[in-house]
C-alpha cells in the first residue's frame, strides 16, 4: 500500500497530460487513519464517474458497537452513515474543476426509504465509504492539482464528516437506528396478529406536493388519528423517545386481514392513505411522517396497465373465453388491454408470493372491478368475458389467505364482500363497517355474482434463460438505467412506470442487474420463477448485494445498488417483451 505523497506525486507526473493517464493512480494509498481505494478510473471525462473507497478501523471511527448487532441494525446504521457521507459532501465548497463530471463527488444515500445499499460496508473490523468521483480535466487534459484537492482534501473532508462518530453524532444515530428497528419490528407481527398494515396515531400521510416525497409540513398537515375500534397498541424493542426511555408503546390503527374498503368524498385522503400503506412495506427514516406506517413485507400495489405485455398467464379466473374463440389459461398478448392487464398482474403478484392486494379505482379498469345490476340485464353473462374482482375478492380471502385494501368511492356493492369499511372525512379515518352493513341490508343489490369455475393457485410458470439477453451488439452485458421505471436490457425496453412500489432508482438498477444474475446462475429452463426468486433472495442474504455486478472484483467497488423486493424483479422479468416461458 503507498501513502498519501505517493499519490501527489503520481498525480503531478501526468499533470497535463492525456486523460488516460489518470489509470496510473488506480490503487490503494494510506491517508491518516483512512485508507483510499481508487479501484477503477474513468474513460474520459463525460464518462459515468471514477469508483472509489475510504476505509477506517471501526475503532477508529467510534462507532458505537451496539448500533451494528444483528441485520437490521446493521442496514439501518449503514443508511444513516451513507446520508451522512452524503450531508458532508454537501458542506464542501461548491468548486467545478473542469469539463464533464469534473469535481463531482457522489455517494448512493437514500431518499424517505431505508434499504440495504452497497454504498456502505461495515464490517468487524471496518466500516467502508463507497463513493463516485468526477476526476478533474480541461477538456481531456488531466488537471493534477484539482485532482489533489480533489482526493486528498474533499473526499477525505467528507468521509471525516460521516464515518466519524463523536457523542453527538452517536445520539442522532442510536435515535435513527431505534426506529428502524421499531418499525421491523411491528412489520414481524402483523401476521400473528392478523394484521395487515399498522398506521400509527400522529402519522403525518401527506406529502409535501404531488412532485415530492418530502411531508407536508406539520402545521398544514392533519394528524393521522386511529378510529377506537380498530386501535391497537404495540410495546416496541426501543424508545420512541432517548428523553424518555420508558415511552415504548405506541397505538394506531391496525388493518384486519380480509377485505378493507376505504370510502370517502373525493379530496378526503382515501388515495393518500392508501398510498402510505404502499410505501409501509419498507422503513422510513425518522421525521417521514409515516415511520410508523408498517405493512406486511409481501403486499402489491396492482393496477391496469394498458399496452402491457402478457406471457402465457392464467387469467381464467378474470377472464374467460374471449371472441374469436381466444383461450385465457395461458394468455398472451403484446398489448394488453386494462381489464386482461390488471388480470395478468394479480395472478403474476399470486405467482410469487404475494399476501396482500392493494387496490385504487382511480387506477384500476372500471369493468374488471364492477359490472352493476343494470348492466348485467343489458348485457348477459354470455356476453362478457369478465368475471369482476367484487366476485372474487373473498375467495382470495378465505381460499388463499390473500387480503385486499381497495380505495372504493363509486360503487356500494362492495360493502356485500367487505369485512372492514374506513370512511375518510378530511384525512381522518371513521370505521363505518355497521353503517355499511346496514346500508346493503336495507338497499339489497340485484347485481348477480358472475363467478362459474372456483379460483385455484396460480400454475407455476419456468422462464426460458434463452429468452433473457442483456447483449448488446459485440457486448455480452449492456444494462442502462436512467430513471426508477425504465431499464435498458440489451436491446430491450423494460417500461416499469405502473409499478409503483419501486422507490429508488438503485433499486431499479438492482432489478436489471438480477435479471442478469438469475439467467447465469438460478434459470435453467427447469426452476419456475418463485424458485428462482427464492434462490436469488438467499444468495442477497449469504453474499450481500455485490453479486450484481457482473464486472465484480472481490474488494473492489461494485457499483450503486439498493435491495428490491422480489415482487418487482418478477414484475421486471414479466414486462420483457422477448420473454418465453412454460408451464411447469
Amino acid at each position: 500500500m503507498s501513502d498519501a505523497e505517493t499519490l501527489r506525486r503520481l498525480l503531478r507526473r501526468i499533470d497535463r497530460r492525456g486523460y488516460k493517464s489518470y489509470r496510473e493512480i488506480e490503487g490503494a494509498y494510506s491517508v491518516g487513519e483512512f485508507t483510499l481505494f481508487i479501484d477503477r478510473v474513468q474513460s474520459d471525462p463525460f464518462a459515468p464517474p471514477s469508483k472509489v473507497r475510504l476505509r477506517i478501523p471501526r475503532r477508529a471511527a467510534r462507532l458505537p458497537e451496539d448500533l451494528a448487532e444483528g441485520k437490521i441494525r446493521r442496514i439501518a446504521l449503514s443508511d444513516f452513515i451513507a446520508r451522512k457521507v452524503r450531508e458532508g459532501i454537501g458542506r464542501l465548497p461548491g468548486v467545478r474543476r473542469g469539463s464533464g463530471k469534473s469535481g463531482r463527488i457522489f455517494i448512493d444515500a437514500g431518499g424517505q426509504e431505508v434499504l440495504e445499499r452497497t454504498s456502505i460496508i461495515l464490517t468487524e473490523d471496518w466500516v467502508e465509504a463507497r463513493m463516485e468521483v468526477g476526476l478533474p480535466a480541461a477538456g481531456r487534459t488531466i488537471l493534477a492539482r484539482e485532482a489533489e484537492e480533489l482526493l486528498l482534501r474533499d473526499l477525505l473532508e467528507a468521509g471525516k464528516y460521516g464515518l466519524l462518530f463523536d457523542a453527538s453524532r452517536e445520539r442522532e444515530a442510536r435515535k435513527f437506528v431505534y426506529c428502524v428497528e421499531n418499525q421491523e419490528f411491528i412489520r414481524s407481527k402483523l401476521q400473528e396478529r392478523h394484521l395487515v398494515a399498522f398506521v400509527a396515531d400522529g402519522s403525518v400521510l401527506p406529502r409535501k406536493s404531488g412532485a415530492s416525497d418530502l411531508p407536508m409540513e406539520r402545521d398544514l398537515a392533519i394528524p393521522f388519528r386511529s378510529p377506537p375500534e380498530l386501535r391497537v397498541e404495540f410495546e416496541l424493542p426501543n424508545p420512541l423517545s432517548l428523553e424518555d426511555g420508558s415511552l415504548r408503546h405506541i397505538t394506531g390503527m391496525g388493518l384486519p386481514e380480509g377485505v378493507t374498503l376505504i370510502v370517502g368524498g373525493g379530496f378526503h385522503g382515501k388515495s393518500t392513505l392508501l398510498k402510505a400503506i404502499e410505501r409501509g412495506v419498507y422503513p422510513h427514516i425518522p421525521g417521514d411522517g409515516r415511520e410508523y406506517v408498517v405493512t406486511r413485507p409481501h403486499a402489491v400495489k396492482i393496477r391496469a396497465e394498458d399496452g402491457r405485455r402478457v406471457e402465457k398467464v392464467d387469467i381464467s379466473p378474470f377472464i374467460g373465453k374471449l371472441p374469436g374463440g381466444v383461450f385465457t389459461k395461458e394468455f398472451s398478448t403484446d398489448d394488453a388491454s386494462g381489464s386482461t392487464s390488471q388480470a395478468a398482474n394479480i395472478i403474476e403478484a399470486l405467482e410469487v408470493g404475494a399476501d396482500v392486494l392493494l387496490l385504487d379505482e382511480d387506477t384500476s379498469a372500471t369493468n374488471f372491478m364492477i359490472r352493476d345490476a343494470r348492466m348485467q340485464a343489458l348485457v348477459s353473462k354470455e356476453d362478457e368475458p369478465i368475471t369482476p374482482f367484487i366476485d372474487r375478492v373473498r375467495e382470495l380471502y378465505e381460499k388463499f389467505g390473500v387480503s385486499s385494501v381497495i380505495v372504493m368511492g363509486g360503487s356500494g356493492d362492495y360493502f356485500d364482500v367487505a369485512d372492514t369499511v374506513l370512511m375518510m372525512r378530511e384525512y381522518v379515518p371513521l370505521d363505518v363497517t355497521g353503517k355499511a352493513k346496514e346500508i346493503a341490508a336495507s338497499i339489497v343489490t340485484k347485481r348477480r355474482i358472475e363467478r362459474t369455475e372456483p379460483m385455484v393457485p396460480p400454475a407455476p410458470r419456468v422462464p426460458g434463460p434463452e429468452s433473457i439477453s442483456a447483449s448488446r451488439g459485440k457486448r455480452e452485458v449492456k444494462i442502462d438505467v436512467k430513471a426508477v421505471d425504465l431499464i435498458r436490457f440489451g436491446t430491450e425496453v423494460i417500461d416499469l412506470r405502473h409499478v409503483e412500489q419501486l422507490v429508488d432508482i438503485s433499486q431499479t438498477r438492482a432489478v436489471a442487474y438480477s435479471l442478469y444474475l438469475t439467467v447465469r446462475r438460478f434459470m435453467d429452463g427447469r426452476r419456475a420463477l418463485s424458485e428462482v426468486l427464492d434462490l436469488l433472495e438467499r444468495a442477497f442474504d449469504d453474499e450481500g448485494l455485490d453479486i450484481l455486478d457482473p464486472f465484480h472484483r472481490p474488494g473492489k467497488h461494485p457499483g450503486n445498488f439498493a435491495r428490491p423486493r422480489r415482487h418487482e424483479i418478477a414484475a421486471a422479468v414479466n414486462r420483457l417483451r422477448t420473454l418465453a416461458v412454460k408451464r411447469k
